[in-house]
């Protein structure tokens, strides 16, 4: 931008929601701060585990017939502070492997906690991280007969930043893995809603997931809280230690440590998106996004181009062989003036491709578009 002062910058980089929060959601939350100044309506602190109605209604619209209740859901401010508390729970000498290229808060958490070893500059990959690869040869999902055992897997599916959802079949797979191998699968599911096949919504819709897995999500990418903070974390009383203990005690230790509960107006706009009008609404503000998502798949496929996801989620992965990430990365800047994410940021495996983010106004969605076609014409 000191380069090209004049320059109609457009991002479709960071995954950030731009369209507004639908009315039925911000109407609630208003009502609810406007109750605190009213001795009737003021609350302080509140559980750490979230308010019950909303544990509750949490459990029942996207756990329902899955043996989730209300109090194996954990109210949290989001996805992200959720994955740190989680590697807080499982401490420095677990191990860890995640899905390469994903969303790089899995990793660098575990940097932090040191359960990693020294980051290896040649295959740009932190030491006693298992990197299962997920490319467009094996279908994005990992070959689990040459994965070798750790603690902890993460896996995000509909998955960040690849757009690719995991089938059935693959997490039946994934699950009789980590059942063999005493393992616990961290599911992230917070592009669960952009779902459009018959792809798992909830890792929990296979069978015996409750024993190995726990799942992570969130309302930023379905009601564009990604400013307002609320998500949850289900843990199943099935997910036991190796000595019996359930998992889910442990992290409500965590939890009442380490938190003093999501906002209790961010709440308020939680069940809101949670009542039939709001659930609507999400699913408006969800298929705006998929429709920018088709914009952009269309654009790249006109030219010629590899293109992945865009279809079970709100990120395309374009594949540039033989490139550098960050090298497509900055002639796209240079020359369109458009932010995207270069894919090795993802990790090794993200290596040349480009994350392209469906979030953002219509229009600068076409502009962008319409850039890129003079680009690679």
């Amino acid at each position: 931008m000191l380069k090209y002062p004049d320059a109609q910058v457009i991002s479709l980089g960071i995954g950030d929601t731009t369209e507004p929060i639908p009315e039925v959601i911000t109407s609630s939350m208003a009502k609810r701060s406007y109750a605190l100044s009213t001795v009737e309506g003021y609350s302080g602190y509140g559980a750490e585990q979230g308010e019950k109605q909303l544990r509750a209604a949490i459990a029942k619209t996207y756990y329902e017939n899955l043996g989730i209740e209300e109090d194996d859901v954990f109210v949290s401010d989001g996805a992200k502070s959720d994955i740190s508390r989680l590697q807080v729970l499982f401490g420095s000498k677990v191990t860890m492997a995640v899905q390469d290229p994903s969303y790089p808060a899995y990793v660098d958490s575990s940097v932090i906690l040191g359960q990693t070893g020294q980051f290896q500059k040649d295959v740009e990959k932190y030491g006693n991280i298992e990197y299962m690869k997920c490319t467009p040869e094996n279908g994005f999902f990992p070959d689990l007969s040459a994965t070798c055992r750790t603690d902890i897997i993460f896996f995000c599916s509909p998955n960040n930043p690849t757009g690719y959802a995991a089938s059935r079949e693959q997490l039946t797979r994934l699950v009789e893995f980590a059942k063999e191998n005493g393992s616990i699968i961290v599911y992230d599911s917070a592009y669960a809603m952009y779902v459009s096949d018959d792809s798992p919504r909830s890792i929990f819709e296979i069978p015996g997931a409750k024993e190995v897995a726990i799942e992570v999500s969130s309302f930023s990418k379905y009601a564009g809280f990604t400013g307002v903070r609320l998500g949850w974390t289900a843990i199943p009383k099935e997910l036991l230690y190796s000595d019996g203990f359930p998992v889910a005690k442990d992290f409500n230790r965590i939890v009442c440590t380490c938190f003093n509960g999501a906002s209790n107006i961010a709440q308020a706009g939680g069940l809101a998106c949670v009542s039939p009008e709001g659930i609507k609404a999400m699913h408006e503000v969800v298929g705006f996004y998929k429709e920018n998502s088709d914009i952009i798949v269309e654009t790249f496929n006109s030219l010629g181009f590899k293109v992945y996801g865009g279809k079970n989620a709100p990120y395309v992965w374009i594949h540039f062989p033989g490139q550098s990430s960050w090298d497509v990365f900055s002639e796209i800047l240079e020359k369109t003036h458009v932010v995207t994410t270069p894919g090795s940021g993802f990790g090794p495996g993200g290596e040349g491709f480009i994350r392209v983010s469906a979030f953002g106004h219509r229009e600068n969605v076409l502009e962008a578009c319409r850039r890129f076609k003079q680009l690679y014409k």
